[in-house]
């Protein structure tokens, strides 16, 4: 094999593993002798590729980013939303969550600006989709943290369904609580309205 495309399939190795072992553990819990082993190279490999753990980190951020607005660009693509059972999201998209999760919680600017342009998005699939909400950024920020504490309270979450949501049958059972979630509405019209006047 050419010994680039072997640097490239290693590289490849050790950003997934390091991708896993932050969204598991954190940035300060996962050193490099340990992505190395879940990489199935050696340290020096790892630092060859990357430098430092910071470095990584970085590295990690720009893949993740960039790879969860692909899948959002794929998922979204004509108002297709086939793709969005979770069973089959769940081995691409769920490592990718946790991490930027992670990543967010350990004050990384890159996740902060995904959580950002993830707003963005949900802005835009609104305002496509006819939705009106009387607050649009509001109800986009909202929207979109409410999908990802999911993530952030995994073990909490997990405990009440008697069920670990970082396994496929688990992701796939709170992923569709959460559809019903966005789908069955909590308030009528006449409440909300209620409610609006008494804020004014």
């Amino acid at each position: 094999m050419d010994r680039s495309v072997e640097d490239l399939t290693a590289r490849a190795r050790i950003r997934d593993a390091a991708v896993k072992l932050f969204g598991e553990r954190g940035i300060e819990g996962a050193s490099i002798r340990d992505i190395a082993a879940e990489a199935g190279v050696s340290s020096g490999l790892v630092r060859h590729h990357f430098g430092s753990k910071e470095e990584l980190r970085e590295a990690c951020d720009r893949y993740a980013k960039e790879r969860m607005l692909q899948i959002g660009a794929e998922l979204t693509e004509q108002g297709d939303l086939a793709g969005l059972d979770p069973l089959a999201l769940h081995p691409v998209a769920f490592p990718l969550q946790l991490y930027i999760v992670r990543s967010m919680m350990d004050g990384s600017e890159t996740a902060t600006a995904l959580f950002l342009e993830g707003v963005d998005a949900v802005e835009a699939w609104s305002t496509g989709y006819g939705i009106k909400p009387k607050d649009l950024r509001g109800y986009a920020a909202a929207l979109t943290a409410i999908k990802l504490s999911v993530f952030v309270f995994r073990e909490q979450v997990s405990k009440a369904l008697g069920e670990d949501i970082t396994t496929p049958a688990g992701y796939n059972r709170i992923g569709q609580a959460l559809m019903e979630v966005f789908a069955i509405p909590l308030l009528t019209p006449e409440q909300i309205d209620k409610i609006r006047k008494q804020e004014m």
